[in-house]
């Protein structure tokens, strides 16, 4: 018999090409396209139906997802995860937002919607795995399954898969892993795919087109604070903390002060206690380099025996490898320190950790440090 794969279609070129690959290697594939997020927010999740009524991308993507499926001769059901997503992602992207710091909700999305409430429901199918388009690898190494970086390094997606467990690696598979990105579209223009050149999404799924800070204040209650120079001269306000983060440049409306240098403002501090937001002049202001920082949550696989290893960590995507040393502080809880100083690590943001082509493992963000003193962030 075939072995059952059930393949989240997206209706992006990247699974489209996945389910071409499965059906290649003899696997009976189950095409499912997940619908996580409600376009029309209702009563009974968010108790006010006013707060958003816009339409992100999500029912063209079904629909190119169906065009994928009836191309290829397979069925594609629709399922809802919109509950799921509202109570184990959206809640904590709130959450952290409100704390000031800078979630990424694709983290959590993989992890408690996607190889999680999604494999639960591929196994009462009687699936033995599931598939995603991601670019990354799964390896069975001594014994364990391990993640391994994609073969196009330009598109590896390893960073957003960091916190998966073995169990979950160990149902997954990711068909385009050894597969360039211009692989992946000759092949879906081979089979005549509409999808073939369509552009790869990005941004936060729920918001789609629109802007972010409009969306952020229908959900949390924004409050003007005073912009400040590290020295505590104030400058201007600003809109509420939450709508900036680490290292950003725009949007901070604070150019051409008199009695400053022309060069750009960067954002290099936040206080919640007296909703004030910091700012410096220049990229490479050394307010926005660290040396170290804490880890929590941290999903470990393999060997926990940190001694005499050499690690790498991303402090957020498609960021260069930078050389790391690890300290477990608790069971779930890491020291990172990189003495080379690496410029705006961010609290909430996800540090994925590599052995060589490996993802050990990773966890969010926590606290931030310089020579030991915390920054404000």
């Amino acid at each position: 018999m075939k072995k059952k794969v059930v393949l989240g279609l997206s209706g992006g070129v990247d699974s489209a090409v996945a389910l071409i690959v499965l059906q290649q290697q003899g696997y009976d594939v189950s095409a499912v396209f997940m619908r996580n997020w409600d376009s029309y927010v209702n009563d009974d999740i968010l108790g006010n139906p006013t707060l958003d009524a816009e339409v992100c991308s999500q029912e063209q993507d079904y629909q190119d997802a169906k065009s994928v499926a009836d191309k290829l001769e397979i069925k594609l059901k629709r399922i809802d995860f919109i509950e799921e997503y509202w109570d184990f992602v959206f809640k904590y992207f709130l959450a952290e937002y409100e704390k000031g710091r800078t979630p990424n909700p694709d983290i959590l999305c993989n992890t408690e919607i996607k190889f999680k409430a999604f494999l639960q429901y591929a196994l009462t199918l009687d699936a033995t795995k599931i598939a995603m388009g991601h670019y990354a690898r799964v390896k069975l190494i001594d014994g364990e399954h391990v993640l391994m970086r994609a073969k196009d390094k330009t598109k590896d997606q390893t960073y957003f898969l960091s916190q998966l467990s073995s169990e979950q690696l160990s149902r997954a598979i990711f068909p385009v892993g050894d597969l360039t990105k211009e692989k992946v579209r000759e092949i879906a223009r081979k089979y005549q795919l509409d999808v073939a050149e369509k552009k790869d999404s990005t941004g936060i799924c729920f918001i789609g087109e629109r802007r972010f800070n409009e969306f952020l204040s229908n959900y949390i209650l924004t409050k003007k604070g005073p912009i400040k120079t590290l020295d505590g001269t104030y400058l201007k306000d600003h809109e509420g903390l939450f709508y900036y983060t680490i290292g950003q440049r725009k949007g901070l409306g604070i150019g051409g002060l008199k009695d400053y240098q022309q060069e750009p403002w960067f954002v290099v501090g936040k206080d919640l206690l007296t909703n004030t937001l910091y700012v410096a002049q220049g990229f490479h202001h050394h307010y926005l380099y660290s040396n170290s920082c804490t880890v929590k949550d941290v999903v470990f696989r393999g060997n926990r025996n940190l001694e005499n290893r050499e690690f790498t960590a991303l402090f957020r995507y498609r960021q260069q490898d930078n050389e790391v040393k690890l300290k477990w502080l608790d069971e779930t809880t890491l020291l990172v320190s990189y003495p080379q100083k690496v410029r705006a690590v961010t609290p909430g943001q996800a540090a994925a950790f590599y052995e060589g082509e490996i993802c050990v493992g990773g966890g969010f963000i926590d606290q931030v440090y310089f020579d030991n003193q915390k920054r404000m962030y």
